[in-house]
């Protein structure tokens, strides 16, 4: 048994709470528990306080862990990029994608992608979920919103940057809102799910207002609310990235553009992901590169 194996079995149990939730995929509860004793019997300090409940990291395990975590992540992301030197790139790179953003900006643009790596193919799948990528073998992720663990590698893509949009034959039948709280008057299409209900939150120069909005056209895909607010239907809080090219060829108008505004607290930036248990590989490198340059108009 070599010391990586037992390192990384410490990590698994701390993170995942028990012997027997570290050791599901993998190993018997026994069997993890020997590695950790023989860690613990190696390094002569007790790493974990344990009882027939729960575990709890004495501080020579806090220590351990937290200079560990980096490390075992910094080791298998060298390997797996030291052993891509040898790949090509052709095969299947899986991607997950958040729906607006594959839609609009991403899936549009994997033709070029693609011209520059004919062997190389790319299996996308849409969906506004965080979902597991080891368990669901996806090789990128588009998320909304910072990773949900330590096994995740994340680079923002763009920031929580929103507008407020309308079509122009909407405005030119409704007039345009000089204020936040003239949305009231409005139709506005509003994301419905949490952490999105409540109001609109508008911020300039310090000074706050929260406004609350309704409109005819509710729903959880921001597809849907973009579909109808360029069809004239009502005014929309939208990502920047996911309309500027609406909004520079004249097919929606930007109002209330003096002001920052979101319909949720938290952060909002759009990520790329990979797990660090697979590294880095080339297939990956050039695919998070595209999406980079891709961006690269809507950093701050």
């Amino acid at each position: 048994m070599d010391d990586f194996t037992r390192v990384r079995a410490f990590l698994k149990v701390v993170e995942a709470g028990s012997f027997s939730a570290a050791a599901r995929d993998v190993s018997s509860a026994s069997a993890v528990a020997r590695q950790i004793k023989a860690l613990e019997e190696e390094l002569g300090v007790r790493l974990l306080n344990r009882n027939t409940r729960n575990l709890a990291l004495t501080d020579a395990g806090r220590l351990f862990h937290s200079r560990m975590t980096s490390i075992v992540s910094e080791f298998s992301a060298a390997r797996a990029e030291v052993k891509s030197l040898h790949e090509g790139m052709k095969g299947v790179l899986r991607v997950s994608l958040r729906t607006g953003a594959g839609m609009t900006v991403i899936v549009p643009a994997l033709p070029k992608f693609l011209e520059q790596y004919p062997d190389l193919s790319v299996s996308v799948s849409l969906t506004d979920e965080k979902r597991d990528l080891i368990a669901n073998e996806i090789d990128v992720a588009v998320w909304l919103g910072e990773p949900p663990n330590m096994e995740i590698v994340a680079k923002r893509l763009s920031p929580s940057r929103r507008i407020v949009c309308a079509s122009t034959a909407y405005l030119q039948k409704h007039g345009r809102p000089n204020a936040p709280e003239a949305l009231t008057a409005h139709n506005c299409l509003v994301f419905e799910g949490a952490p999105y209900s409540g109001p609109w939150h508008f911020t300039r120069s310090g000074e706050t207002k929260d406004v609350i909005v309704k409109g005819s056209v509710s729903s959880d895909s921001s597809l849907v609310l973009l579909s109808s607010c360029i069809s004239g239907a009502g005014i929309i809080i939208v990502q920047q990235w996911m309309v500027q090219h609406l909004v520079a060829e004249g097919t929606l108008e930007r109002i209330l553009a003096d002001w920052d505004v979101s319909p949720r607290p938290g952060d909002a930036a759009l990520y790329t992901a990979y797990p660090t248990s697979r590294g880095l590989s080339r297939k990956v490198r050039v695919f998070i590169d595209f999406l980079v340059k891709l961006f690269a108009a809507d950093k701050d």
